[in-house]
């Protein structure tokens, strides 16, 4: 049939306007996945893969992969440039955690590379500045940054390639300078208000005296510089020498404590990550000081009931996680600190038999105001995600991050970047197991995950953004599991946050906490949960970032997903 170019044009805008209009269809689900939410297809791919929070990360990645790299070099080469184009969420003044899968091995390894408290600076300190709590900025809440040495670790175990082959890249854009990419600009501009006037901010961030707008050139020669002596050095190169005087000189400048003597005596520390299974898979996290195994537990509960059966979005289904999600955050404030000074019931906090006696404290149809955190008996014995693989079956799974954006706001004179501000998550209540000492490590909220099935590599994955990362990643593992979403369907599901639980910090639920939902749950199921006593709240963020990267053995494939949410970008070759 032949048809002349008017027709044609007419008959697309029959079939546009039809598909517009269509009253029982939301855009999403017009897709051919038949999905009630936006969402795109999986990158797949045969040799590597790499998934970041920003797309010139993940090409540095992918290029340091084809160069012979390995998972591990092309995730530090990744990081490195997240510390460079996303500094509102990472950098070298932060912490480091990862889990690496070593397919020689055939065996995970976890690394916790987060710094310590100041030695001089005592909690009697801080009631000297008349405070009750740590400030979030300034110099108070700065702890050693462990991200450096973290790198340093997981490159002498795994790396192939020369650090200053890996650091290259980053070096180079610093120099060079990049385009800001449009959410990194806009939570840019956002941190003047908080960060702005502390010391060095303006220097190192405020080109110009404001943020750079999306789009724009930003250098960061200071930070070149800085990445430079590490490539050559080390750890040595930012932990003693100069770069250690500068970090301590400048932090005392500001009124902080950080000294010479706390950046050469850090070290990372290799932890054996722990797991659960959950329907078949092992979902694996690091043990505290982070929150990671929160996930664990708000799983353990889950797989008492028939998730599947409830349905994606139901009533049922947010109800019975919200509950679950309190029980664990009780125990997160009670338990979740440094190991090195506590005794932490981990192996029984993520057992079977205590999720058992944990989940018979759920109404199913009505809202807890509160719980208590639990009593397990002891037996003796903002945030950057992102995950790499390699053509050798190498997988990492790596989050770094300052906290709160920019962190402290304190920049280190000409080095380039922030330091970050984790002392904050102390406690100063005394007998608190996160309370405040000297060369203690705080609880942390920034966690990496991995799942294996069988003893098999599964899945490399992480969802950056504070408390929310437990409820995520747990929301992740349902959404492929229970609901068989593919693995971007998975991180573009929309998510559910519940606030206001009980804080390592101090703060106790009383009221039930907040259930915050993503646009595309069912009104009616909203409805409903507002019955059953939620609180519900509108919020349209704090819902996270999430990187991804599955094998597909049966292929012998990757599949990569990036975050709809951020800047980001999974790719591979």
């Amino acid at each position: 049939m032949h048809h002349t170019g008017s027709t044609m044009k007419s008959l697309l805008i029959l079939a546009l306007t039809t598909i517009t209009l269509s009253p029982t269809h939301s855009m999403g689900g017009d897709r051919i996945t038949g999905k009630p939410f936006a969402t795109r297809s999986e990158v797949i791919a045969r040799h590597g893969m790499a998934a970041t929070s920003q797309p010139l990360a993940t090409q540095v990645a992918l290029d340091v992969l084809k160069a012979g790299g390995s998972a591990v070099d092309a995730a530090i080469a990744a990081n490195a440039m997240l510390a460079l184009t996303e500094p509102i969420s990472c950098g070298i003044g932060g912490d480091l955690f990862a889990i690496v899968w070593d397919n020689d091995t055939q065996k995970l390894h976890g690394l916790n590379g987060s710094g310590r408290s100041p030695m001089s600076l005592t909690r009697e300190e801080f009631s000297k500045h008349g405070l009750t709590s740590i400030p979030p900025f300034g110099p108070l809440p700065i702890s050693v940054p462990g991200c450096v040495d973290g790198w340093v670790e997981l490159h002498k175990r795994f790396g192939k390639l020369p650090l200053p082959d890996v650091l290259a890249p980053a070096i180079h854009y610093a120099r060079e300078g990049f385009p800001v990419s449009e959410l990194i600009a806009y939570y840019w501009d956002r941190s003047i208000s908080a960060q702005g006037k502390e010391y060095g901010f303006a220097e190192t961030f405020l080109p110009d005296g404001k943020a750079p707008k999306k789009g724009e050139i930003f250098q960061n020669v200071g930070l070149a510089d800085t990445l430079e002596r590490i490539a050559s050095e080390g750890s040595a190169g930012f932990y003693k020498g100069s770069i250690a005087e500068t970090i301590a000189a400048s932090v005392q400048k500001a009124g902080g404590y950080l000294s010479v003597d706390d950046l050469a005596s850090h070290r990372s520390e290799w932890v054996e990550p722990v797991s659960a299974n959950y329907r078949g898979y092992d979902v694996w996290e690091l043990p505290p000081n982070g929150q990671g195994i929160a996930a664990l537990q708000i799983l353990q509960v889950l797989k008492g009931y028939d998730i599947s059966g409830f349905g994606f979005g139901s009533t049922a289904h947010i109800h019975h996680f919200v509950e679950a999600k309190k029980l664990a955050f009780e125990d997160r404030a009670k338990f979740y600190a440094d190991p090195a000074f506590n005794k932490l019931p981990v192996a029984e906090l993520i057992s079977d038999a205590y999720a058992a006696e944990r989940r018979k404290l759920i109404d199913p149809r009505r809202a807890a105001r509160s719980y208590e955190a639990g009593n397990p008996a002891l037996e003796h014995g903002d945030t950057v995600y992102l995950t790499a693989a390699d053509n050798d079956r190498n997988m990492v799974s790596l989050i770094q991050s300052n906290y709160r954006g920019f962190g402290s706001g304190v920049c280190p004179d000409g080095l380039g970047f922030s330091l970050q501000d984790r002392g904050e998550l102390f406690t100063l209540e005394k007998g608190h197991f996160n309370s405040y000492a000297p060369g203690k490590r705080p609880f942390h909220t920034i966690i990496p995950a991995f799942v294996t099935k069988d003893g098999k590599p599964y899945l490399s994955f992480g969802v950056m953004g504070g408390a929310t990362q437990p409820q995520a990643h747990a929301q992740i593992i349902m959404n492929l599991v229970d609901f068989d979403m593919n693995l971007q369907e998975a991180g573009d599901a929309p998510r559910i946050l519940h606030t206001g639980s009980s804080q390592p910090t101090g703060s106790k639920m009383t009221d039930g906490g907040y259930v915050s939902l993503e646009s595309g749950f069912d009104r009616e199921a909203v409805r409903e949960l507002s019955k059953q006593g939620h609180t519900i709240s509108e919020s349209i963020g704090g819902f996270g970032g999430y990187q991804a990267i599955l094998y597909d053995a049966e292929n012998d494939t990757y599949i990569g997903a990036s975050e709809s949410r951020k800047d980001g970008q999974a790719a591979g070759y």
